[in-house]
C-alpha cells in the first residue's frame, strides 16, 4: 500500500524572470507593461532626474537592485542600450532598470510561510525546473516601502557622472539635479472585518496588486484608522463587535471629511432587505460572500483611480 497526498488547490501563473546582479526574481506577467532597450544616455538621465520618459509621460524610475534591497547600482559592463521594464499595477506605472530579462515562464506559485507573509511586495515563491527557489515580487508594491530609499541610491549612482562632467568642464561647478524623493502615490484601502483570516486574505490580495492596506477589526477601530489617514475606499463587513458595518457607514456619511468616500460592503447577509438598508445609508456596492476576486479588484481599481485623479 502507498499513500498519495495531493494539494487541494494550486495556483499556476505566468511570471517574467528578471536579473539584478546575481539575484534573479520573478514578476507576475500581468504587471509587466513593456520591456525596452533604452539608450544608455536616456537611462543615465533617468538616474539623474528620478524619472523615465515614455510616450510623453514621466514615470518614476528605479534600479531594480535598490528596490530589492540587494545592490546600489548595476555592475554590468557599459553598453549602448540597457533593459528597462515598465510595470503597471493599481493604476500606478513605474520604470525599472534591470540587468537582464531572462524570459517568461509558467510556474506553480507556493504559499508563503508565516515568516515571509508580511514582507512588502512579496507575492509568492516558486521552484523552477532546475530546482532553484525563486521569489515572486510586485515591483510597484515595493516602491510603497522602499521607493524613497531606492531613489536616494539612484541619486548617489548619478554623482560620479556629474563629477566627471565637472572635471571635463575645467573644474566648473555643476549643480546636481533635484531628485524628487517622494514615493509614487500608492492608494490606501481600509479593510474592516472581525475575522483576522478574512483581513489577512484580503490584505494579501490587495498588496499583490500594489495597494497599501490598513485593517480594522470593527467599526470603532475603523474610525480610528480613518482619523489617521483617509483611504481611497473602505471594504467593510456588517456583523462586527462594538460597531457594525451599518453604523460605520452611517458615521462615515455624517463626517464632512469622509462623506464622499466610497464604501464596499462584503457580507454573508445577502437578503434584499439588508442590501436596501445598506444603499439607504450610502453604501456604494454590496457584495455577498463568497465574492468574485475579479469583481472586487475591478471596483477597487475604479475607486482608487478616481481618488488619484481627484
Amino acid at each position: 500500500n502507498f499513500k498519495l497526498v495531493l494539494p487541494l488547490t494550486t495556483a499556476v501563473t505566468q511570471v517574467v524572470m528578471i536579473r539584478s546582479g546575481s539575484l534573479s526574481v520573478g514578476v507576475p506577467a500581468n504587471v509587466v507593461e513593456v520591456v525596452r532597450r533604452a539608450p544608455a544616455k536616456d537611462v543615465e538621465q533617468a538616474y539623474e532626474t528620478g524619472f523615465y520618459e515614455l510616450g510623453g509621460e514621466q514615470l518614476p524610475f528605479y534600479w531594480s537592485g535598490a528596490l530589492l534591497q540587494a545592490s546600489q547600482r548595476s555592475a554590468e559592463p557599459a553598453a549602448r542600450t540597457l533593459p528597462v521594464v515598465v510595470f503597471r499595477s493599481a493604476a500606478q506605472r513605474i520604470a525599472v532598470h534591470v540587468d537582464e530579462v531572462l524570459g517568461n515562464q509558467e510556474v506553480v506559485v507556493k504559499n508563503l510561510g508565516p515568516q515571509l507573509a508580511r514582507l512588502p511586495g512579496l507575492a509568492g515563491m516558486t521552484v523552477l525546473a532546475s530546482g532553484a527557489v525563486v521569489l515572486i515580487y510586485n515591483p510597484v508594491a515595493l516602491t510603497a516601502v522602499y521607493g524613497e530609499q531606492a531613489r536616494r541610491l539612484s541619486a548617489e549612482r548619478a554623482k560620479p557622472t556629474l563629477s566627471a562632467e565637472a572635471d571635463a568642464a575645467g573644474g566648473a561647478s555643476v549643480s546636481s539635479p533635484t531628485v524628487m524623493a517622494v514615493a509614487p502615490l500608492i492608494p490606501l484601502v481600509l479593510v474592516v472585518d472581525d475575522s483576522i483570516t478574512v483581513r489577512r486574505v484580503t490584505q494579501r490580495l490587495l498588496q499583490r496588486e500594489g495597494y497599501r492596506v490598513a485593517m480594522a477589526a470593527d467599526g470603532l477601530q475603523a474610525l480610528e484608522r480613518l482619523a489617521e489617514e483617509k483611504p481611497a475606499v473602505v471594504l467593510s463587513d456588517i456583523e462586527m463587535p462594538r460597531m457594525d458595518g451599518f453604523d460605520l457607514a452611517r458615521n462615515i456619511r455624517a463626517d464632512e471629511r469622509l462623506a464622499g468616500m466610497p464604501i464596499i460592503m462584503i457580507t454573508s447577509r445577502i437578503a434584499e432587505k439588508h442590501r436596501e438598508h445598506a444603499m439607504e445609508l450610502g453604501v456604494n456596492h454590496y457584495l455577498g460572500k463568497p465574492y468574485s476576486e475579479e469583481e472586487l479588484l475591478s471596483l477597487v481599481k475604479h475607486y482608487c483611480s478616481a481618488a488619484i485623479a481627484a
